[in-house]
């Protein structure tokens, strides 16, 4: 596959009410298949922001302590995408004893994505299927004709578990019940937080990977956009790893606006790539 550009914008503000610590997940992850260029990160009025890296998967957010008022947040890079297209038919479930060993705690049940508790539904729904990326296929697109995308159905505090329940949910939702049923089937699954080309509306998107033939492959289960335009901010057992903001204080999010735009718009199939970026 050809390299893809992509200029990444976001702008967030806080009307805060009393002195707050933000840890903010937006800037674009480095990885051997995504480069980030052209990085800037304002914040208005200025603040000393701290620049982390965390967690074995290198994400980048940055921590700062804002004041009350009105606070401004602004990001933009260029990401320029080099992904690593795979064949289906190499793309095979590996056997427990074959798994690196950094995979497998993404076999593991977390916050989000209570796969210890679905063992019985995915066997039943999923376990007679050939193994493999066919199967992930299938199971991400019954998440998609299962669950309704309906904003505003799920909060901070919503399971996987619960999302079945409901049959409704956001990206982070769909994501989290693809990752659960994959982990209950033994493949190692993981959430991914990003931008993504083509999004209405444009915000952040949350999607997932699967470990099939020794590599990350990507999947989003809400089919809302191409899956070679998505630009990963970080990856983690669910979204509790990856939130774009959590604050310790008191302040309101009041405006939001996300952009990923490819200037040349390649007319590339939607939802058929099989690619890895990590």
């Amino acid at each position: 596959m050809n390299e893809r550009v992509v200029n990444l914008h976001s702008e967030l503000i806080y009307s805060v009410e009393t002195p707050t610590t933000i840890l903010l997940q937006v800037a674009a992850m480095h990885t051997a298949r995504q480069f980030i260029t052209d990085e800037l990160l304002t914040v208005m009025p200025s603040t000393p922001v701290d620049y982390l890296q965390t967690g074995p998967l290198g994400n980048r957010p940055s921590r700062l302590r804002l004041q009350p008022g009105f606070t401004t947040i602004h990001y933009s890079s260029t990401a320029t995408l080099a992904p690593k297209q795979a064949a289906n038919a190499d793309l095979c479930e590996l056997d427990y004893t074959e798994l690196p060993a950094d995979v497998l705690t993404y076999l593991h049940p977390s916050r989000y994505c209570e796969s210890d508790k679905l063992g019985k539904f995915a066997v039943d729904t999923f376990g007679n299927l050939e193994r493999g990326f066919d199967r992930v296929s299938k199971i991400t697109d019954w998440v998609y004709h299962s669950l309704a995308y309906s904003p505003g159905s799920t909060g901070p505090s919503t399971t996987a578990c619960d999302v079945l329940l409901q049959r409704a949910g956001v990206c982070r939702d769909f994501a989290h019940v693809a990752i659960a049923l994959c982990r209950s089937l033994g493949i190692p699954a993981r959430y991914v937080s990003g931008y993504a080309v083509n999004l209405e509306p444009p915000d952040f998107h949350g999607f997932f990977e699967a470990f099939l033939g020794g590599d990350w492959i990507l999947f989003d289960a809400t089919k809302l956009a191409p899956v070679s335009g998505f630009v990963r901010i970080g990856a983690g057992r669910d979204a509790a790893d990856v939130a774009f903001a959590t604050l310790i204080g008191q302040a309101t999010l009041t405006s939001i606006t996300v952009q990923a735009i490819d200037p040349e718009q390649p007319q590339d199939g939607l939802h058929s790539e099989v690619i890895s970026t990590a």
